[in-house]
This record gives structure tokens, sequence and C-alpha cells, in this order.
């Protein structure tokens, strides 16, 4: 069985490997389903995919209320899409946080006087 697996998550990550974006869609309280763009993290122990947030976030609350996630990915130059549902675990663990760190967060994540500025400490 976890050779299958293996199989199947590699043919996955395969499939998605030169989409930079996954839109991410959640449940809100009200039962509605809201999507979002999320920016693919890199590869690394502990979860299948990684995507980062602001603490406070909508998409953390959906999570929070409940995990079950749908993300979906699309290659416009061969209209090639993937679409893969799961449940979302939120990690807080700033060992992970700095081993994930990639400089470009500081687009999402930088306001204009805050002194962490996007780091892996934001």
């Amino acid at each position: 069985m976890g050779e299958l697996m293996t199989t199947e998550l590699e043919k996955f990550y395969s499939a998605i490997e030169s989409i930079d974006t996954a839109m991410m869609v959640t449940r809100r309280a009200d039962g509605h389903l809201r999507a979002r763009a999320m920016a693919n993290q890199k590869r690394a122990r502990g979860a299948d995919l990684w995507f980062v947030t602001r603490e406070g976030s909508a998409k953390l609350a959906d999570l929070e209320q409940d995990a079950h996630l749908n993300l979906s990915y699309y290659r416009d130059s061969n209209r090639e899409w993937v679409s893969v549902s799961g449940t979302a675990i939120i990690s807080r663990d700033r060992d992970k946080i700095r081993e994930l760190y990639q400089p470009d967060w500081k687009v999402w994540f930088a306001e204009e006087g805050d002194p962490l500025q996007g780091t892996p400490n934001d």
C-alpha cells in the first residue's frame, strides 16, 4: 500500500511541479465556499504540501472550523488541470517556518513600519 501511495503522490507532484499557484477552497462557518490563490511552498517533511498565511487570516478561521479543503491547479500552456481534496493541519512551528522561508514572502507579509517586514519571525 505504501508503494502505491508514494507512486500516486509522486505523480501528483510531477503534475504540479511547474505550477506556482493553487486555488484553495475552504468552507466558511456559514457553509459557503471561499476560494483564494495560494503560492506553493517548497517540499518539506511533515506534510504533503505547505502553504503560508498571515496569523488571523480568514482562511485560518475557515480551516479551524472545518479542516477539509480542495486545491486546484491549472496550466494554461496545455490546459492541463489537477484537483485534489484533503485535510489541512495548521502549524505554527517556528522551526518549520524558518525552514520553508523564502525572501519573496515579503510581498505577502510586509507591512509598512512593521519591524518584522515579512521575515520568518513575522
